[in-house]
C-alpha cells in the first residue's frame, strides 16, 4: 500500500527528468493524502504532458463517484483482471513523480511507527500509475489516478509487505507509450534504491504538511490503539 507520499522536487527538475513539454507551478508537498491533487505525467496527442489530477481513481463507468470509494492503489498482480483498473493499465498509464513515500510498521501492543522511504541519491521516483476521466451527466469531469503496488523489496519488507511499483528512467517511454504487456516492469524496486528512516507521528494527520515531517525520530512511544490516520 502507498497511502501518503512526498514531492519536493521543483517543476524545473521534474520537467528535465520526465521530458514533458509544459507544466504548472506547484509548491513542495510533504504529506500528500488521498483525494488531494497529485502530479502525473501522461501521453496526450503523442507527447508527454504534465497534469494535476485527483488521487483516487474513478473509472468512467462509475455512476456515483462518492459511492465508489477512494481507489488510491491497485495491486499490479490483479489489475489486468479488475474492471476498475484493466482499461487504465492497457490504455491510460502514467508516471507519478514522488520524492519519497511513507509506510507504517505494525508493532504488537504499540502504536504503528511511520517510516519515510526515499531514494538514496535524492533523484525523484517515477511511480507507476493509471489514470481515468469520469464525466457526469451535468458535464462535470474528474481526472483521477491511482498508484500500482507490488510485493515489498528487502528494504521495505521489514516495514510493510507492499510497495509502489517504481519505473526506471530507461523504461519511461515504454510505460507511457506502448500498448504491449508490461508485466516485467511490475516488480519490486532494487534493494539498493531506497533508504528508510523512522519519522514522527505528526505525519498521521494529513493537515500537517511541512519539512519537519521528514526529520528522523525515535520509534513512537508505546500507545495501544493509536489510529493509523488521524482526521
Amino acid at each position: 500500500m502507498c497511502g501518503r507520499f512526498v514531492l519536493t522536487a521543483t517543476p524545473e527538475e521534474l520537467q528535465a527528468l520526465f521530458g514533458y513539454l509544459d507544466g504548472e507551478d506547484f509548491p513542495p508537498r510533504y504529506n500528500i493524502a488521498p483525494t488531494q491533487p497529485i502530479a502525473i505525467v501522461r501521453m496526450a496527442h503523442g507527447v508527454r504532458r504534465f497534469a494535476l489530477v485527483r488521487w483516487g481513481l474513478v473509472p468512467g463507468w462509475v455512476k456515483n463517484p462518492k459511492a465508489f470509494g477512494v481507489q488510491v492503489n491497485a495491486r499490479s498482480e490483479t489489475a489486468a483482471r479488475n474492471n476498475a483498473f484493466k482499461g487504465g493499465l492497457q490504455y491510460r498509464r502514467c508516471l507519478i513523480p514522488a520524492s519519497g513515500f511513507y509506510e507504517w510498521k505494525k508493532r504488537e501492543g504499540q502504536a504503528k511507527q511511520p517510516y519515510y522511504l526515499a531514494p538514496k541519491d535524492g533523484t525523484p521516483l517515477a511511480l507507476a500509475g493509471i489514470w481515468e476521466t469520469w464525466m457526469g451527466a451535468d458535464g462535470s469531469e474528474i481526472d483521477s489516478a491511482c498508484i500500482l503496488t507490488t510485493a515489498a523489496n528487502d528494504t521495505v519488507a521489514p516495514i510493510h509487505d507492499r510497495m509502489p511499483v517504481v519505473i526506471g528512467r530507461p523504461d519511461f517511454g515504454r510505460w507511457l507509450e506502448s500498448r504491449d504487456p508490461v508485466d516485467d516492469l511490475l516488480r519490486p524496486a532494487s534493494d539498493a534504491l531506497l533508504s528508510a528512516r523512522p519519522v514522527g507521528t505528526r505525519v498521521n494527520d494529513f493537515r500537517n504538511d511541512d519539512p519537519g515531517l521528514l526529520a528522523k525520530a525515535a520509534p513512537a512511544p508505546r500507545e495501544a490503539g493509536l489510529p493509523l490516520f488521524e482526521r
